[in-house]
């Protein structure tokens, strides 16, 4: 009798593990909200971490650095300008000092962090954004695009916006009958997917307002969906079976009718909230209430969904921050972080890749999106899409210092003058006085064509550079793939084919 070994599949991702820092890198005394929204709580970029933490009187959530450990004092200075509960929370992909905040008080805000972190309460936001009648709960900035934010509200209704200049740019409010529960953009931001209460997925060009595909009952429970794009265009959803077991499945935009895979998790009944990483294709599911978090890789060989491993541990988690690709240690091996929340602690995980060499292993490390937008707003909402700038990891990233010029915001009036006062002042002085401010108003009308003047040089100047930045992107990119070509060619030569 002969026996055949199974067949492995090889990846170099299977061996992936994960593993909690030690208590002395933990944040301790953190308030974690209790407010019972079905979200992270937690947002996560290089330089800062934000948690939505419990405060009485309004909503306030903490901006910590990264390198941050340790007791949190209760006299820590918060970001704390809504007057409900905080739900979300997010960074801007863009600038590294720049998070949004959705709050019950039915407003957006927007707030520019200095580098360090606070020093003082930050009470007055950057941008207010004012549009939806109920209280929002989702927030998604555009992958590529300066400014553009998305967000969703218990209105049942859909707004995207310019921050830069606090215009609401369209509203979606005929799409969704009943309680948003995820909205996720496509990798180029040319169209989102969303998850409603009614059960159904649907693929959606915001700038048309059009639905472009939709499936009923994506999954036949009642609990709560949710969905995310991935990099190839395909969308992995997470939501409950008509028995209310946990399932995962993943969809073929291009033909709804039936999932490619569906895997059951288990029978909790907690929310999985999908982070996904383009780079390595990985999905992570963290329950909300569990006490483990499970990864997954997406390929394109059945069953296309390859469960990889789990992390465990003896506490459950409130919400989890996921760590953007560019914060992560190169060094050792670490392809994805998480900053799990307790009821008043927060606890960061590694994911990491064994391995014995102490080289950059540019196999792990794909180039991955950078914080350089591909497109200005005006140029999205006109209708051009583009794929993310990509910046190397090799020898790790350096986050650049706060872009503070991206936020506009609406202009402040100005103060009216006062009226003069014209008692005891005679002829003369008031002769004077009608004199200097004529100098004065001449002074100013040069000044201000001379500050108009500079002005158009200054826009003209930079209209230039932004076109010449086009163009070199552009020849960068040309020649990548002219290098490509070319070292497959020597492969060729190489091993004989030609």
């Amino acid at each position: 009798m002969s026996f055949r070994r199974g067949v492995v599949r090889q990846s170099k991702f299977r061996h992936v593990f994960a593993q909690a820092w030690k208590a002395e890198h933990c944040l301790d005394d953190v308030r974690v909200t209790r407010v019972t929204w079905e979200g992270p709580l937690c947002a996560v970029n290089p330089k800062f971490m934000a948690v939505i933490i419990e405060a009485g009187g309004g909503g306030a959530f903490l901006v910590l650095p990264l390198t941050k450990s340790g007791r949190v004092d209760q006299s820590t200075p918060t970001v704390c300008g809504h007057a409900a509960p905080v739900l979300d929370v997010q960074w801007c992909p863009h600038d590294d000092n720049v998070i949004a905040s959705a709050s019950e008080d039915c407003t957006i805000k927007i707030w520019q962090v200095p580098d360090g972190g606070l020093t003082e309460p930050l009470t007055d936001a950057s941008v207010t954004l004012e549009g939806h009648s109920k209280r929002v709960g989702i927030l998604a900035w555009h992958p590529t695009a300066l400014n553009i934010l998305l967000t969703a509200g218990c209105d049942n209704v859909l707004c995207v916006w310019d921050v830069g200049t606090g215009e609401l740019v369209y509203q979606l409010s005929d799409i969704h009958p009943d309680l948003i529960y995820s909205v996720s953009w496509s990798r180029e931001g040319s169209v989102m997917c969303t998850t409603c209460k009614d059960k159904t997925l649907r693929v959606i060009d915001p700038r048309r307002g059009t639905v472009l595909k939709m499936r009923d009952k994506a999954h036949e429970g009642t609990r709560p969906m949710r969905a995310v794009f991935l990099a190839d265009g395909k969308i992995l959803t997470t939501g409950f079976s008509r028995m209310s077991e946990r399932q995962l499945a993943l969809w073929d935009t291009r033909d709804l009718s039936e999932p490619m895979a569906v895997q059951e998790i288990d029978t909790s009944n907690g929310v999985l909230l999908p982070f996904y990483d383009p780079d390595t294709n990985m999905v992570y599911l963290c329950g909300k209430g569990d006490c483990t978090i499970r990864y997954f890789e997406v390929t394109d060989e059945s069953p296309y969904v390859h469960f990889l491993s789990l992390y465990s541990s003896k506490e459950p988690q409130r919400g989890a921050g996921f760590l953007s690709k560019r914060g992560v240690d190169v060094n050792k091996c670490e392809i994805a972080r998480f900053y799990k929340l307790h009821e008043r602690k927060v606890e960061p995980i590694s994911m990491t890749v064994p391995r014995k060499s102490d080289l950059f292993q540019g196999d792990l490390y794909p180039d991955t999106a950078g914080s350089e937008p591909s497109l200005l707003a005006e140029d999205w909402i006109a209708g051009q899409d583009a794929p993310p700038v990509l910046v190397s990891m090799s020898g790790g990233y350096v986050a650049p210092p706060s872009k503070c010029s991206t936020l506009r915001g609406r202009p402040k009036q100005q103060p009216q003058s006062n009226s003069a006062n014209s008692s005891g002042i005679g002829q003369s002085n008031a002769a004077i006085e009608t004199e200097n401010e004529g100098m004065e108003q001449v002074q100013v009308g040069r000044e201000t064509e001379g500050a108009v003047e500079r002005g158009k040089k200054e826009d003209d100047q930079l209209a230039d550079i932004l076109t010449e930045i086009r163009a070199l992107r552009a020849l960068v990119l040309a020649q990548g793939h002219r290098i490509d070509v070319l070292e497959r060619q020597v492969a060729r030569i190489e091993d004989g084919d030609v």
